[in-house]
């Protein structure tokens, strides 16, 4: 069993992401590349009041995502060694898009769209998705103080804002896992069949599966 060479883990806050690709890396020996966030200085202000502090958030996260990128991605050891990442740079706009007002949101864009270059696009994206009620339920346990305040409103139009963007994609496999409450951490069976799942072959397009039924929902 083998992964893409550059295969991305997405999901919601709280879907487990970062565990599953940690996981994955030392598994296949991967590069493992994850997101920093815990330096944002707006992150606990923004989930209180989001409004107010939508752009500086989301303008903080972009500039640091994009320094990150730039500097693994550029690795000539990716090419050879292979990398997991817990986040697509495209997320950056997608959460932008779910939390400015019009007229922020095309600046933003703008901004976007000229850092967007050279990154080369992902072999493979796999999605966690959980009901928002458990992915609360993930984020309450970890017990990060900034996170508490987000509202299911918002996790609900993050998990829209994702599976809009999916929807779109032509020229990407994308796996979206369907995993309800479980724990693939603590699961051992389970951690398994996701490795089962995700280095099979996959069309470019959306590809979502229920694990457990093994039964894929178009």
């Amino acid at each position: 069993m083998s992964l893409p060479p550059f295969t991305v883990i997405e999901g919601n806050i709280g879907a487990g992401k970062t565990t599953l690709a940690t996981m994955l890396a030392e598994r296949f020996n991967r590069r493992l590349i994850l997101e920093e966030f815990d330096d944002n200085p707006f992150l606990s202000l923004f989930y209180r009041d989001s409004e107010r502090y939508a752009f500086p958030v989301e303008l903080f996260f972009m500039a640091e995502r994009h320094k990150q990128l730039q500097t693994e991605l550029t690795r000539s050891e990716l090419f050879t060694q292979g990398a997991i990442s817990d986040y697509l740079f495209v997320k950056t706009l997608l959460f932008a898009r779910n939390s400015l007002t019009e007229e922020e949101f095309r600046l933003f864009a703008r901004l976007f769209r000229a850092l967007d270059v050279n990154f080369p696009p992902p072999d493979l994206i796999v999605y966690l998705h959980r009901p928002v009620a458990d992915l609360r339920a993930n984020i309450a346990r970890r017990g990060r103080s900034f996170e508490q305040d987000i509202k299911e409103e918002y996790l609900t139009s993050v998990q829209s804002a994702y599976f809009n963007y999916f929807r779109t994609l032509r020229d990407v496999p994308v796996v979206v896992l369907d995993l309800g409450g479980a724990d693939f951490s603590t699961d051992e069976a389970l951690y398994q069949e996701i490795v089962e799942r995700i280095t099979q072959t996959y069309t470019p397009g959306m590809h979502t599966i229920r694990l457990g039924s093994g039964t894929p929902v178009l």
